[in-house]
């Protein structure tokens, strides 16, 4: 059985090699509430997704636009911390999920929880990796480390203003898969695919074998549709969060995955690569 980095990897791999691009949500933890959270994921690991980037509220959550903006600070407002994650994780692997769980956020609530044992903690309840908003490569070697110690992924984020430099360190030290952002700003569903989305790709390509994800502002299935020519995912987190906001209580599952299925072309095979 893969865990961690292993299991991302290989998650992501797969797609690509039989002609698909892969599907990433992202979903705030605890938006509109944990259960539903854990319904959804549920719910969209049955619809084919590769895997699952759930958000850590945060009270400064810079790098997104307004819909994830609103969405963290309900959570908050509910009382979801770092270790409510943690534990939405667990239920979810005691549930019977297999698919990749990466928490994506702030290094603030990491610090607070305490690194060490923020890995440790992650680990133990089947996180595989991190994806952190606001931690410059350059000062991510104690996250990454206790990561590595711990199989863990630290998945960098590349944009469109990253160096060449940038790029190879990063490259050189990555697990699981390289998020490129699509553009030089926040989070939120946008009409069109920037330009600078492939030349980055082609960029960071030169520099890894790893699986590429693309996400930041892809709301539409022409995006996806584009991405999965060069990439090898796509991440997809306020449009999807959009028709969570718009869904009557009770039907965000079914919602969310006719969504998914509508831009993603995913099949209904469970978990496609996700563990083996």
């Amino acid at each position: 059985m893969t865990v961690g980095w292993e299991r991302l990897e290989k998650a992501l791999r797969l797609p690509k090699a039989t002609g698909r691009v892969g599907f990433i949500p992202f979903l705030t933890t605890g938006y509109p509430n944990v259960a539903t959270t854990i319904d959804l994921v549920l719910a969209l690991e049955s619809a084919g997704v590769q895997a699952i980037e759930l958000g850590v509220p945060f009270s400064d959550p810079l790098a997104d636009g307004a819909t994830i903006q609103r969405a963290s600070h309900h959570a908050l407002n509910q009382g979801v911390t770092f270790r409510s994650c943690l534990e939405v994780c667990s239920k979810l692997r005691r549930l019977g999920a297999k698919l990749p769980l990466v928490l994506m956020g702030y290094y603030n609530p990491i610090l607070s929880y305490g690194l060490q044992q923020a890995v440790l903690d992650s680990a133990a309840s089947g996180v595989d990796g991190f994806i952190v908003a606001d931690l410059p490569l350059e000062e991510s070697g104690p996250l990454r480390d206790a990561c590595e110690a711990e199989s863990l992924a630290l998945v960098p984020l590349l944009a469109p203003t990253s160096t060449t430099e940038t790029i190879s360190t990063a490259c050189s030290t990555a697990r699981g898969f390289i998020y490129c952002v699509s553009l030089a700003g926040v989070t939120g569903a946008r009409l069109s695919l920037p330009e600078d989305a492939l030349r980055l790709v082609s960029s960071v390509r030169e520099y890894t074998d790893l699986p590429l994800a693309v996400g930041f502002g892809i709301s539409n299935a022409a995006q996806v549709q584009a991405i999965g020519e060069y990439a090898d995912a796509v991440v997809v987190g306020s449009a999807l969060l959009e028709v969570i906001v718009n869904s009557p209580v009770g039907e965000e599952a079914s919602l969310v995955t006719q969504f998914v299925g509508m831009i993603s072309g995913q099949s209904n095979n469970v978990n496609d690569g996700g563990e083996g």
